[in-house]
């Protein structure tokens, strides 16, 4: 089964909280703090794997969660690192954030890349000893790691595109020019997986050709299952339309040819405008008016046309040589840069994280935000430095100035979560 296409969730893990610890020591008297950090979360890293072929493995695990850090202990000590994630992924894999589209990396080389980072440790409390705050009893928790619902897209990596309707012998024609052995048979409807074959002009000069399952109009808006691969055609340097002159399927040629590339303009402007040469197949079946008449159309156009036969192999040759000669003089398989953030984005994503929600019920606020309880479960509200800290916090994010504002009095109860205070100005 060919899987092109899967939606996964991952999860980097979250650092590990740093430690509220004091030294103790039996003949050493105020020995300090010694809280040590907390370790870092695991990566989520993405590696190409030459061995996979399909997004199939996908379609039976869709989530992965990195391990959180350890957290810190006493004596300094730091929390262990967790280790990674590494997810394998055939070659030319596209991975995209699910919500917005946005490309975060393309797995195209052999470098393998960090798709969600592991959340930083927090730190101990031996961090914040001053000389007026010489007994901290507070340290930070972890920061939490990245995470993602992603799109995964399986774009092929070859030079070369076959596309055309179902049964014009395309499958035939990667057959005889190529090593690949696709299935082939007189079908009336398309293949269902794509096909990559090496060609081989002469020792040192090959290329990489993909037989993409076969097109019907209507294909970009949905129809049929050609528009799922038309995906693989976009890395394609060059696409060679291959149609059957003969009209052996009683069709047209050159409403054929019309057909396919409206579907191509359908589905990407750039696709449409790539380079294009044409292979009028089964010439052997056709008569001469038919091929004059065809040639005549496609030559207007201003592209290279070609008379050949994929069963009898007539013609192959000169086609081959044509395409490594037009491969020439254009650029490298195209690659998808990853896009960064916009600085919109990037201050929107920030401020996402500091959301809250203020309620009054019998006169208590209570403040609900998520990202509070990191906060809230290492800090020691007994200890005045770490209270004020707390109180810091609240103040820079905007929760006490929208309490004062919802008209908030001295003495007032305020919740969060199981920690309850009275306000004071």
């Amino acid at each position: 089964m060919f899987v092109d296409s899967a939606k996964i969730y991952v999860k980097a893990g979250d650092g590990g909280d740093g430690a509220v610890s004091f030294h103790r020591e039996k003949y050493v008297a105020a020995g300090g703090p010694d809280g040590g950090d907390g370790g870092k979360g695991g990566d989520i890293v993405f590696k190409v794997d030459n061995n996979l072929s399909s997004l199939i493995d996908f379609t039976y695990k869709r989530k992965y969660v990195a391990q959180k850090g350890e957290n810190g202990s006493s004596k300094n000590s730091f929390g262990k690192s967790a280790p990674d994630v590494v997810i394998k992924v055939p070659r030319g894999t596209v991975v995209k954030e699910f919500k917005t589209g946005r490309i975060l990396a393309d797995m195209s080389g052999d470098e393998p890349v960090v798709i969600a980072r592991g959340g930083k440790g927090g730190r101990g409390n031996a961090h914040f000893a001053t000389s007026t705050r010489q007994i901290p009893k507070f340290a930070k928790p972890g920061f939490r790691g990245d995470e993602y619902e992603l799109l995964l897209e399986l774009k092929l990596i070859a030079d070369v595109g076959l596309v055309g309707f179902p049964n014009v012998g395309k499958s035939t024609l990667i057959s005889v020019v190529s090593a690949a052995k696709p299935k082939i048979a007189n079908y009336h409807f398309t293949t269902l997986t794509p096909v990559l074959g090496v060609v081989k002009i002469e020792d040192g000069k090959s290329f990489v050709m993909a037989d993409i399952p076969g097109l019907i109009e209507g294909a970009s808006e949905g129809v049929g299952l050609g528009h799922e691969f038309l995906r693989h055609v976009e890395r394609c340097r060059l696409i060679v339309h291959v149609v059957d002159v003969s009209g052996s399927e009683g069709r047209d040629p050159i409403e054929d040819f019309e057909a396919i590339n409206k579907e191509l303009a359908g589905f990407s402007q750039e696709l449409a405008d790539a380079p294009q040469i044409v292979a009028a197949n089964k010439s052997d079946m056709a008569t001469p008016e038919q091929i004059e008449r065809f040639r005549k159309y496609i030559q207007n156009k201003g592209l290279a046309f070609y008379e050949i036969s994929a069963a009898t192999t007539q013609g192959t040759r000169e086609l081959t040589y044509g395409v490594w000669e037009e491969l020439g003089k254009l650029p490298p398989v195209k690659q998808f840069e990853a896009q960064p953030l916009t600085r919109e984005e990037l201050d929107a994503k920030l401020l996402s994280k500091k959301d809250f929600e203020i309620t009054v019920e019998d006169g208590i606020y209570f403040v609900e935000a998520d990202w509070l309880w990191d906060i809230i479960r290492v800090a020691d509200m007994d200890d005045y430095s770490s209270l004020q800290y707390f109180q810091n916090v609240l103040r820079s994010t905007g929760i006490i100035d929208k309490l004062e504002e919802m008209g908030i009095n001295e003495g007032d109860t305020v919740a969060i979560f199981d920690f309850e205070f009275e306000y004071v100005r």
